[in-house]
């Protein structure tokens, strides 16, 4: 285990460090591996949400304790013991979660020092809830910026990559979402952001509410979107159209689908739910659409045989590197 990672949780890092240190776990694959494990140890441990203080999080972590050595031998037990310890030093306006860090690079109205990033590696989803009661799903390799606790005429969070919220209701302070080069603007609301930096574009999906997308400083020329509605942002312009399907936010469970979607597209969304590199040798496969769904629990093999319902094609595994190559 790197040690960085024991300081991290035990907030013995500086912000420079710290932010060092996410930079390493994006480009290390066994650091992504072993802050996956401690993300799986905080999902067991489920602390629950809004633990205003230390002091209430080692209490809740001593009935915990106390819940499992009943349950379980010493042996078993004190495996758990080294990671879980971990949780008990984190200050947490939000539930439990994946990756925190005090960034020191912020919007210049919104506070340093109360700034929190949440990271969740390829694989992974996260889920939190602020501290006016909004809850915000995270998908795989994306990153949520936001206050420990909104001040001010606004509250403001930044998004990379996807995440869905369910906004609380607050008329005299409205919500809202930077993603790239899109700002989003709500009260309260239900709404998608799809916004990972190499897609080209940002999506953002409505539900339920209302939400106007605009580019910043330029909201009076923004969109304002109905539900079930959605509207990409690419080069500069706006398309709204009708969302073509609502399946496709079941990914804050776990379970993506797809209706006539390329298989480009899919390939994509596997490579990030399994933390894979899948290389196509034929580009005349991208030109055929595949419907159907699976849980992100499912393997990938489970995953290519529904695809290979529709066509067949040849698999071929790099375990050691990682890499899944396809060809006809």
């Amino acid at each position: 285990m790197d040690e960085r990672i024991h300081k991290y949780f035990y907030e013995e890092l500086s912000p420079e460090e710290r932010l060092s240190l996410l930079h390493d776990v994006e480009a290390n694959e066994e650091l992504e591996k072993q802050f996956a494990e401690y993300q799986n140890i905080y999902a067991l441990l489920n602390l629950g949400r809004q633990v205003e203080n230390r002091a209430v999080g080692k209490q809740k972590f001593d009935r915990f304790i106390l819940q499992k050595q009943q349950r379980f031998a010493r042996m078993q037990w004190l495996r758990w013991v080294g990671y879980a310890a971990a949780v008990l030093v984190l200050v947490v306006s939000s539930s439990l979660l994946t990756l925190w860090v005090t960034h020191p690079e912020q919007p210049d109205n919104l506070s340093v020092d109360a700034m929190n990033t949440l990271y969740t590696p390829a694989g992974q989803r996260a889920q939190l809830v602020l501290q006016d009661g909004t809850e915000v799903w995270l998908n795989a390799k994306s990153k949520l910026v936001y206050p420990a606790q909104f001040t001010g005429k606004e509250r403001r969070v930044r998004v990379e990559g996807e995440a869905f919220f369910k906004v609380a209701k607050d008329i005299s302070k409205p919500f809202i979402v930077s993603a790239e080069y899109v700002d989003m603007k709500v009260l309260g609301t239900q709404f998608n952001v799809y916004s990972y930096p190499d897609a080209g574009y940002v999506q953002t999906s409505l539900l339920e509410g209302s939400v106007r997308v605009f580019f910043p400083g330029r909201e009076h020329e923004g969109i304002t979107l109905k539900p079930d509605q959605q509207v990409t942002v690419l080069n500069g312009k706006m398309t709204v159209e009708p969302i073509r399907l609502s399946e496709h936010f079941l990914w804050r469970d776990g379970i993506y689908a797809f209706e006539n979607e390329p298989l480009i597209n899919i390939l994509k969304k596997m490579e990030l739910y399994y933390d894979v590199k899948i290389i196509v040798k034929d580009a005349s496969l991208f030109n055929d659409t595949y419907t159907g769904k699976f849980r992100q629990r499912d393997s990938l093999d489970d995953v290519f045989r529904v695809l290979h319902q529709i066509r067949k094609f040849k698999v071929e595994k790099d375990m050691e590197n990682n890499i899944i190559y396809i060809y006809k």
